[in-house]
């Protein structure tokens, strides 16, 4: 099987492994990426579950301010002031926040979203679902289908990015840890609009 060169740095992007690790992981498992992430796992090999365990205690919060009418804080850390300093993590922070400021995430993540706000979300689908008279089979897919998009709206690391809708923002959290091999953490953001 032949692997390209694209195929290994996109695994090594979403890994932070050694392109000899990657390429191997690709070839053994017939160029699945998926497959190769488990191989690259059960091998011990995930540098972003070591990092895990790290403290991310350094960083930087940007802002954005658009037409004077949105505001935006975003707080990013990482584990070293090294990192903190470096371009590629400040230019992270601020895509963040124009991201933040695009797309009025609310939650950084899906398990921060209160259970009776997806409570009332699903009891919603499922009467629009029901009320058309789909079979209950049907209107289980149809609800899971439509909280998926809710979490891609509502919570920042679901969203597309808005500059590549390809990537999630959870993929450039990736790419940006596997870049500086270090942990970094969105720890908050805020965002204001004004209300007219």
């Amino acid at each position: 099987m032949n692997i390209t060169t694209k195929e290994i740095a996109a695994l090594r992007a979403k890994t932070g492994l050694p392109i000899i690790d990657c390429k191997s992981a690709l070839l053994e498992s017939e160029g699945d990426e998926k497959k190769a992430i488990e191989i690259l796992r059960k091998r011990g090999l995930s540098r972003s579950d070591k990092r895990a365990n790290r403290a991310a205690s350094n960083g930087v919060i940007d802002s954005y301010v658009h037409a004077g009418r949105i505001g935006v804080l975003v707080e990013v850390l990482c584990e070293t002031d090294f990192v903190a300093r470096n371009e590629d993590f400040k230019n992270f922070a601020h895509e963040l926040s124009l991201q933040i400021a695009a797309s009025a995430a609310k939650y950084l993540s899906r398990d921060l979203v209160p259970a009776d706000e997806i409570a009332k979300e699903k009891e919603i689908y499922e009467s629009e679902a029901k009320s058309s008279g789909k079979p209950d089979l049907v209107v289980e897919k149809i609800v899971a289908g439509k909280l998926e998009t809710y979490y891609s709206e509502i919570c920042l690391l679901d969203q597309p990015y808005f500059r590549d809708p390809k990537k999630k923002i959870s993929d450039l959290l990736a790419g940006i840890t596997a870049k500086t091999g270090e942990k970094i953490v969105i720890s908050r953001f805020a965002r204001l609009e004004l209300a007219c």
